[in-house]
Order: structure tokens, then sequence, then C-alpha cells
């Protein structure tokens, strides 16, 4: 029997290593005689950096950035060799004159670990006060070495600054009416902003993983649906909502380019980073899923498995049309194999091969710290 076992994150339990070890030391003992095939998935959130460099065997290295809320933290770029990229993933990267780049690494960056939501307590998370600019820290770390493109995963994100903290890192200044600097372009800064003044930087391209098609605004834009996760006041939406479209008219003119670009998919995620860095520095988005699964080589693996095994925090039936596990059971399915998902929560129809691991009756500040024993103890009992 060869199993594939792709668990994507247990969100502020475990990470998805750490759960496909756990998962791999229970098969071990149970089906010595499998072949376990171990593949960590990733929404372009926490452990994006080190999952695509570690697969292509890179390297990875710590800069210390300004965190979402200000204080200093290490954070992870990773320097993969092209060479080492599988061609189909080298196929989503749209990169001009790739024979001339080619010579150059890859920087592989993960928004979450230094915006991101997780770096923060629950009394922190306050999208009115945090910032991407560690983001662009990393960014310029990377372009400083001579990286020949960047790719950027937005998941998982603490922030709804529509990427002008990154930008200010990358040397873009702030100005409030009366001509005063204002040095971190905070949302609760942007009453005072009145001018953006680009800054001429030389990046290489940079490539936005992302599978998100939120538009900028608007009932299904940055702050509207992704705000309240994100500590927002139901009170305050529309005030920021409001601020985000100014701001965004703001930097469009600045950059001389279109505020139509607010209705490209994707412009959305993450607080409208994505966005900031189309306008700012020309960024472009690509499918994440579709990139991460050509760099995993997802379709070989998947195509030689008997069994898969995956799962996440919350599997729900948006995970079914989503990407990561949902898609990998989709895919498993279709080619006739069996495939079970292990998640800390189900909220889809039932199915014996969805498996929730918590205990009826657990309140989730319990279970949360018991995350590996539960679902260990969910694995024994349902492969």
């Amino acid at each position: 029997m060869r199993c594939l076992v792709a668990f994507d994150k247990f969100k502020d339990a475990l990470t998805a290593r750490q759960a496909g070890e756990t998962v791999a030391s229970v098969l071990r003992a149970r089906h010595p005689d499998w072949t376990l095939d171990l593949c960590s998935l990733t929404d372009g959130g926490e452990g994006f950096t080190e999952t695509l460099t570690l697969a292509a065997q890179g390297r990875l290295e710590l800069s210390e950035v300004t965190g979402p809320r200000g204080l200093r933290l290490p954070a992870p770029i990773g320097y993969v060799d092209p060479s080492r990229i599988p061609t189909p993933a080298r196929a989503c990267l749209p990169i001009e004159n790739r024979e001339s780049k080619i010579e150059y690494s890859l920087a592989v960056i993960g928004l979450a670990s230094a915006s991101g939501f997780e770096l923060l307590a629950r009394d922190q998370r306050d999208p009115w006060k945090t910032t991407t600019y560690g983001t662009g820290e990393l960014l310029a770390r990377a372009a400083g070495k001579k990286a020949g493109a960047i790719i950027l995963g937005v998941g998982g994100s603490a922030t709804n600054d529509l990427g002008l903290g990154a930008l200010a890192a990358l040397g873009f200044k702030f100005f409030a009416a009366n001509g005063t600097p204002v040095a971190l372009p905070t949302p609760d800064e942007w009453s005072r902003l009145a001018r953006i003044e680009p800054a001429q930087i030389d990046l290489p391209p940079i490539f936005i993983a992302c599978d998100v098609t939120n538009p900028l605004l608007g009932p299904h834009g940055a702050t509207a649906t992704f705000g309240p996760q994100k500590g927002l006041q139901p009170e305050d939406l529309p005030r920021l909502e409001a601020e985000m479209a100014r701001m965004a008219a703001l930097l469009c003119a600045a950059c001389d380019r279109p505020f139509s670009l607010a209705d490209t998919p994707g412009t959305g995620a993450t607080g409208g980073l994505p966005f900031g860095l189309m306008v700012g520095v020309g960024a472009r988005i690509v499918p994440g899923f579709d990139l991460v699964s050509a760099w995993l080589d997802l379709p070989a693996r998947l195509a030689a498995a008997d069994l898969v095994i995956t799962g996440e925090g919350r599997f729900d039936a948006t995970s079914l049309t989503g990407k990561g596990p949902g898609s990998l059971v989709r895919e498993a399915r279709r080619l006739g194999k069996r495939a079970h998902v292990f998640a800390g929560s189900l909220d889809v129809e039932a199915d014996p091969c969805f498996h929730a691991i918590t205990p009826t009756g657990i309140p989730l500040a319990e279970a949360l710290p018991r995350t590996a024993e539960f679902l260990a103890a969910a694995v024994a009992g349902g492969i």
C-alpha cells in the first residue's frame, strides 16, 4: 500500500509538517509494510516559505523585520535554484527574458511570517493598527540579494493596509496635507494622508501566489470580507472601506495607474496588498494552488498513491470547492482512489471518510494544545 499523507496546517495548533509527521508515526506503527509519501500543503499562509524552499532543496535565511504591530522579529526568505523547480511550476511564472533570469535564485517569501495574523495575541489584532512593512522589508532584502524573481505567498495576514506598509519599506513616501511625512501608513493614519511619492527601486518580477478572487472594494472586497476576521468592529467597516477607496485612488494617481485595477480578482486578498504591489511595483497575481501543486509534483504523487490522507484545522463546504485538502480529495476520488480527511472541525455532509478529530464537548481553548493527540487517536481509529 502506497499512502500519500498531505496535510495543511491546523491553525494555532500544528504546522502542516507537524500534522503529517503525527499521522505518519501512527501509520508506521500500525502498518509497517506501507510506503508513506509525506507532503506538506500550503495555502500561501503559514509555512509557505519553508514548504516550497525545502521541497526544492533550497536554503533558508532569516532576516529581522518589523512585525504587524511594530515589534522586530525573525522571518525567513527562501532561495531556490530554478533548475530544481519542476518545469510545470516554472511555467506558472511568466518571467520575461527567462533565459537571462535563470542563472539567479528565485526568492520565496510568505507574508504570514512577517505580517501574519498568528503573530499577534488576540488583544493585538486590530486592522487599523497593523502593517505590512515587514513584508516590504523581506522584498527589499531579496532584491538586494539579486533574486531573479520573487514568489510571494499572501495567506494569513493580520493587515488591511492596502500594502502601503510594504511600499513604505520599499521607499515610497507618505505625506499629510500640511507636508508632514507619515512614516508608517497604517489605516489609523490614513485620514491624515494627502500625498504619496513613489519610489525609484529596482525590483525583480514579483509574483503573488493567490487563490482568493475577491476584488479590492465592495461587499466582497478586502474590508467587508476579511476585516471582521482580523478584529475589525462592525461599526467601523464603512469608515475603513471609504478610507481604503480613497487611498487606492491616491496611490493610483501617484503611480499613474488606472483605478479600474481595483476590480481585478485577487486584489482584495490579504487586506489589499496585491493591489498595492500591483499598482506600486508592477507585481502580478498567479494561481496559488496551481503553482504549489506543480512545485510539489502533486499530480504525479497522487497518481502513484493507493490511499490519500489529508486534512486541516477546519474542513467545510468551501474546502470542497476551493484549494488544498479539498482539491486533493476531489482529484483523488476522480481517479478512483480512497481519500480520508481528518480535521479539527467538520461542516460538510456526512461522509464515512471525513473525520472530526475533536471529541464532542471539548472547548476550543482546551482542544488546541491537544490537537496532535486527537489527530493521532482519530487516525488510529479511522484507518
